[in-house]
């Protein structure tokens, strides 16, 4: 990432945002990058940018199930260590 910069929102804005995380360490930078992205595309393809919004959703669902892998235990998978 390059140069940083800080932006004022409410807390009600902040707590939407929250509702957004797919981790417990995503940052603002990277949901904002990712609503970004769906409103682009939802422009020109607006059946990827639902196929997207689903899949992250779906995402979300696994991490809260905790059916997800860490970066190191995919690094292991992946024979990367």
């Amino acid at each position: 990432m390059g140069a940083t910069t800080t932006i004022k929102i409410g807390y009600e804005t902040k707590s939407s945002l929250d509702h957004f995380r797919q981790y417990k360490n995503e940052s603002y930078d990277e949901i904002l990058r990712k609503m970004v992205y769906i409103v682009k595309n939802l422009k020109t393809q607006p059946k990827l940018s639902q196929k997207t919004v689903e899949e992250i959703e779906a995402a979300r669902e696994r991490i809260k199930q905790g059916r997800f892998y860490t970066e190191d235990e995919m690094a292991k998978v992946l024979g990367i260590e």
